[in-house]
């Protein structure tokens, strides 16, 4: 109850926010930035589109394709896991788990791990579909359930972390956590590195838990809450984050970008960038969409402004993704953007899709994957003179 409570409360007030100018009168700063034209120099081919089932609902926001070993692995939301080839779109094998997926599915070896909204882990056979344990949790399980040193780690929207066992499902530690009573509806995946799991709070907190035993190792506030009402107040760490060497780089919706120590927490630097979407990491630089949907183009050594582009402003942009010399962004209605990664200005627009997108383009090698949110998946690539 109380998580649609939490639900409930947070739809009113974004309702209430974006209804009260003007009574259905068109507000132009609310409307989103018109497309600029463009002299497109990068040439963009469409390779294959297909079908992987109903797609996404809103209680499904952590759906989204996994790559592994030439396949892509799609769920949607009524329980149905396609199986794609990656380099030719053919539909591979199909599973119906009968379950309600809210996130994943996440692939290791000849396991699937997928989280429910009725707060269950569940992991299948890779070659069957089979269910072979369920573990019930807490509540729902909106991050991507993942697996390592024999342990699977999931996170729960009520902040509980659990490690499970892969054998069995059984579970062997919880790591218990408060979390805000108004949060953004969807939670970053569990990061794993080296014997550890990272994970990133709504309070805009990241925490080091150790896989083994679940302890906590350090934890470390990103951006303090602050504002007059909880709407004001809200510093989830819904997007994904990143580890380079020894750094940790996360981003809230508060307000804050910043660069942390890997084995201790320390803040190295911030930036008042404030997003939901996450960020993603090429080499030296780190990019995000900012939640006015400025994209932002950040040296990670420093903090420092690369560009920034707002041509796309209110346009309900993706996280951004790198492909080569580029970053991609997806907009809402169904536009992908390749922007110059050294000047953040426009190369190449197509338009992928009629429908929003489920979530980020997912690059591998020089292909370019987009999930939209009725279930159509394509495959891009980009190169040469347009």
């Amino acid at each position: 109850m109380i998580q649609l409570l939490r639900i409930a409360g947070l739809v009113s007030l974004v309702l209430l926010t974006a209804g009260c100018s003007g009574f259905g009168k068109k507000d132009e700063a609310r409307e989103p930035m018109e497309l600029v034209e463009f002299d497109q120099r990068l040439a963009v081919e469409r390779l294959w589109e297909t079908d992987t089932g109903a797609g996404l609902d809103r209680s499904a926001p952590n759906i989204k394709p996994f790559f592994i070993d030439g396949e892509l692995w799609v769920a949607d939301h009524e329980g149905r896991i396609t199986v794609v080839d990656a380099d030719r779109g053919d539909v591979l094998r199909r599973f119906d788990t009968g379950l309600e997926i809210a996130a994943g599915p996440s692939v290791f070896g000849q396991r699937v791990l997928i989280g429910t909204v009725g707060g269950q882990v569940a992991l299948l056979d890779r070659a069957t579909g089979a269910i072979q344990w369920r573990a019930q949790l807490s509540s729902e399980v909106l991050a991507m359930p993942v697996l390592r040193d024999e342990t699977v780690v999931a996170r729960c929207i009520d902040g509980r972390v659990f490690g499970l066992a892969v054998d069995s499902g059984r579970r062997d530690w919880i790591y218990d956590r408060s979390v805000p009573l108004l949060t953004l509806r969807g939670n970053s995946d569990p990061l794993l590195r080296a014997g550890q799991v990272f994970v990133g709070y709504d309070d805009g907190t990241v925490a080091a838990l150790r896989i083994a035993d679940g302890a906590l190792l350090w934890e470390q506030r990103v951006s303090i809450p602050e504002g007059r009402s909880e709407l004001e107040r809200l510093s989830d760490i819904d997007g994904p984050m990143a580890v380079v060497g020894g750094d940790l780089y996360a981003v809230t919706q508060h307000g804050r970008m910043a660069s942390l120590a890997l084995e201790s927490g320390r803040i190295q630097w911030v930036k008042d960038i404030a997003s939901h979407s996450g960020l993603a990491v090429s080499r030296t630089r780190l990019a995000t969409t900012a939640s006015d949907d400025t994209v932002w183009m950040v040296d990670r050594l420093s903090g420092a402004t690369v560009w920034q582009n707002e041509q796309l402003l209110r346009r309900h942009l993706t996280r951004p993704t790198f492909q080569g010399g580029f970053v991609v962004v997806a907009d809402r209605s169904g536009h992908l953007h390749w922007l110059d990664a050294e000047t953040g200005e426009f190369a190449a627009r197509v338009r992928a899709s009629k429908d929003r997108p489920a979530s980020a383009p997912l690059v591998i090698g020089t292909t370019l994957y987009l999930l939209d949110r009725d279930g159509r998946l394509s495959a891009w690539r980009a190169g040469g003179t347009g």
